[in-house]
């Protein structure tokens, strides 16, 4: 199951997981987007499904829980992957909206709303699923912008950027859940883990960076696929561990 994957880093990681021989469940909040993503996918070869979920709305997560049951009975991946800057279709460094000293608070919980609450009404609702499966995972999609350690260094790259009173927060928020799920869950074998993508152009930073959604992708599959010896409560780029 992936949030908001019917465009950008959560499309690109359903095609490399149906591409593993996956069924992959496609979660978007507009039907129609959802259908048409799931329906592309078996063109390469994969198994998809849509499943409408908007994740700032707890009653559609657990209705889409309840038809994952029926239909499958148990959820082996979650991939908490939806998620927005608040700023809109921009680049980091136009998101003047986000200076801290004159930030609307109404956009940073909005942001709060989708990045930290969102993954929280979803994986509460899917976990009962998930500890039916005989090698559960979580990968919750996090971002440079959530390491406190990068972005407190002041001669770094994101410390200049004005993208920091709502949707870095948020980020460095769901580190912070990542790991308290993490905690939680070692003991019944669910692995845990938040995900940096890096430098992906897509549509919320306005096709302003350099890597491929595919590129960015990488790191969620690779943290969804983890061996039942693999690590939990990490923070992963695909480039190895990201300090938090």
């Amino acid at each position: 199951m992936i949030t908001g994957a019917n465009k950008g880093i959560g499309r690109a990681a359903a095609e490399q997981l149906t591409a593993l021989g996956m069924t992959v469940l496609i979660g978007a909040r507009n039907p129609r987007r959802g259908e048409d993503a799931a329906a592309a996918l078996p063109a390469t070869g994969g198994n998809a499904h849509a499943v409408v979920l908007d994740v700032t709305d707890q009653a559609t997560a657990r209705t889409a829980a309840q038809q994952i049951e029926e239909r499958f009975g148990r959820l082996d991946v979650l991939i908490n992957n939806a998620g927005v800057t608040g700023s809109g279709q921009v680049s980091p460094e136009d998101a003047h909206d986000q200076v801290p000293s004159s930030v609307d608070l109404d956009m940073v919980r909005a942001v709060f709303e989708t990045n930290v609450f969102g993954v929280i009404a979803v994986t509460n609702a899917m976990l009962p699923l998930l500890r039916r499966s005989p090698a559960p995972r979580i990968v919750n999609v996090s971002s440079a912008a959530g390491s406190l350690t990068i972005t407190s260094d002041p001669d770094g790259s994101l410390a200049t950027l004005p993208t920091s009173a709502a949707y870095t927060p948020s980020k460095a928020a769901l580190n912070a859940l990542n790991m308290q799920y993490a905690n939680e869950l070692r003991k019944n074998g669910i692995l845990v883990n938040a995900a940096d993508p890096g430098y992906v152009d897509t549509e919320v930073n306005n096709h302003s960076r350099y890597l491929t959604v595919a590129q960015g992708a990488a790191v969620l599959v690779r943290l969804a696929t983890l061996g039942a010896g693999g690590p939990t409560g990490g923070f992963f780029s695909e480039d190895g561990p990201v300090p938090w």
